[in-house]
């Protein structure tokens, strides 16, 4: 929540309005933000004032939340849009996720395909309980003949699930920021 109460001076620019607007566009600030630079800068404070930084909320999480407003091109946001709408995300999730370097996001590869690709491992890898329970029923009738042919299909299964572990590893992998390990989650938890 803003409780900030705000500080107003009006100025004459005597011809400089047009350029100070052509700098802050260039820049991607407010005409406010790159004044109050300036300002802090001529006044010798050195820091940034702190109407510059965004506001904190406190969030249920113990994290702050902050509301940000950044300046983009039509082209740039239509681009935030269309790769939130395609993560899935909306685009505060999706723009934290790229700040992040999430791989799912930044590879390009679409996030719905790898969940498609992930679903249909399952769907094949859930009939390995239905096999084995054959294979259980015929050992068990002593029918080896069937049997044989349930044995032939597990042993190549080994292979089959050994690719959906991988896929499934990799996919959580890419759902990772870049950088974050086991090992420093694990560290940061002390």
């Amino acid at each position: 929540m803003n409780t900030h109460q705000p500080d107003f001076v009006s100025v004459d620019m005597r011809g400089l309005k047009t350029p100070l607007v052509e700098r802050a566009q260039a820049e991607r600030v407010s005409v406010s933000v790159l004044v109050r630079r300036a300002v802090t800068r001529e006044l010798g404070l050195g820091e940034t004032p702190a109407q510059d930084k965004p506001d904190a909320l406190a969030s249920g999480s113990g994290t702050s939340i902050v509301k940000l407003s950044i300046r983009l091109t039509t082209d740039e946001a239509d681009r935030l849009v269309a790769g939130a709408r395609s993560a899935g995300l909306s685009r505060g999730a999706y723009l934290a996720g790229l700040i992040a370097g999430i791989p799912a996001l930044t590879s390009g590869t679409s996030r719905v395909d790898q969940l498609a690709a992930l679903t249909a491992s399952n769907a094949q890898l859930s009939s390995l309980s239905r096999n084995i329970h054959a294979l259980t029923r015929f050992l068990t009738l002593g029918n080896v003949p069937q049997a044989l042919v349930y044995r032939d299909m597990l042993d190549k299964l080994d292979g089959d699930v050994r690719r959906h572990l991988t896929q499934a590893a990799s996919l959580l992998a890419d759902l990772r920021p870049r950088g974050h390990t086991a090992e420093t989650r694990h560290r940061s938890n002390r």
